[in-house]
């Protein structure tokens, strides 16, 4: 014997039979339960996707940063290696010159005018 379906009306959904879950529960949703499974395989799959891309950004970031303090460093570099090249070559012109580097600075020399001798020129 078969079995017979009976008609009843289903009863309205509210908010809380969605919180509570009870929604799993009525027919519509027992028959296109493949679906739903579906549907909640894809968000996991978007939510562990979206995961991993909020990884490499940071790792990106990090980069990023050790990037730049690497090219400061170059630059930094890169200036103190031009002052010391400057200072060697300097120093064989001044050899080739037969020059020599001073012992005492020099003096600096003041020279004041008084007012009377301004008047008579």
């Amino acid at each position: 014997m078969a079995k017979r379906t009976t008609n009843r009306p289903q009863k309205k959904l509210t908010f809380i039979d969605i919180i509570k879950g009870n929604f799993l529960n009525r027919d519509e949703i027992k028959v296109h339960y493949k679906f739903f499974l579906l549907l909640f395989v894809l968000m996991m799959a978007m939510i562990y996707s979206n995961h991993l891309v909020n990884k490499k950004i940071k790792i990106v970031n990090a980069l990023k940063e050790e990037t730049e303090e690497y090219k400061s460093r170059n630059a930094y570099a890169q200036s103190k290696l031009i002052k010391v090249k400057m200072e060697s070559e300097l120093g064989k012109e001044v050899a080739a010159d037969s020059l020599m580097t001073l012992e005492s600075h020099p003096h600096k020399l003041l020279i004041k005018l008084d007012s009377s001798d301004a008047k008579t020129k």
